[in-house]
Parts: structure tokens; sequence; C-alpha cells
């Protein structure tokens, strides 16, 4: 069977809003499920300047028919004015767990 499955990743600078962007999308059915790594540390361009700070990086296990929705809510809530939002295929894993995504992404 074939799905049409992503991660799709953002970063934050602090854990218990990691947490709870986490939380709200698995709740909102928008990700059946998220990771968040621990501590990482970032470099990048800011204002003309780099900057480096640490950060919590959220991943996001999703439907491609899910991310549109997901990508909205995720930018309503996120604190950063440009937040991290990439995402990536998924071109396998095994067929229970990418049926177990669709079937928690999908809206009752």
């Amino acid at each position: 069977m074939a799905y049409d499955i992503v991660i799709a990743q953002t970063t934050t600078a602090d854990e218990e809003q990691a947490r709870a962007l986490a939380r709200g999308a698995v709740e909102s059915k928008l990700a059946a499920g998220v990771h968040i790594d621990a501590p990482i540390t970032a470099f990048y361009w800011w204002k003309e300047k780099v900057e480096t700070a640490q950060e919590w990086r959220i991943s996001y296990m999703t439907t491609a028919d899910r991310l549109p929705a997901l990508e909205a809510w995720l930018h309503e809530r996120h604190p950063y004015d440009v937040p991290q939002w990439v995402t990536l295929p998924v071109t396998g894993g095994s067929e229970a767990y990418l049926s177990w995504v669709v079937d928690e992404t999908t809206r009752d």
C-alpha cells in the first residue's frame, strides 16, 4: 500500500514550548506522533550577524494531506518571527507504522 507520509520539523528555544507544540499537534490530530530532540546548538544568520542558541528540535510524523493544516497551526502558535519549517518525505517504513500515521491523522 502506498502512503504519502512526511516528517515536518521546527525548532524552539524552550523545552516547555516544544512540549506544548508537540502535544497540541497530536491532540489536534495534525500529527500521529512527535519527537522532541534533546537540546541542540544552532548557529545561524539573523539580522546581519551570526547567532548561536540552544534549541529543541521538534519532528512531526504526519501525512501530506494534513501538512498544510499542521503548518498553519504551528505558525499561529510559534514564538519565532521566522520559525524553521522543513519537510522530509518518508520513502519507506513498516506498513504497520505508516498505516498508524494515516489512521491517527484522519479526522473523525
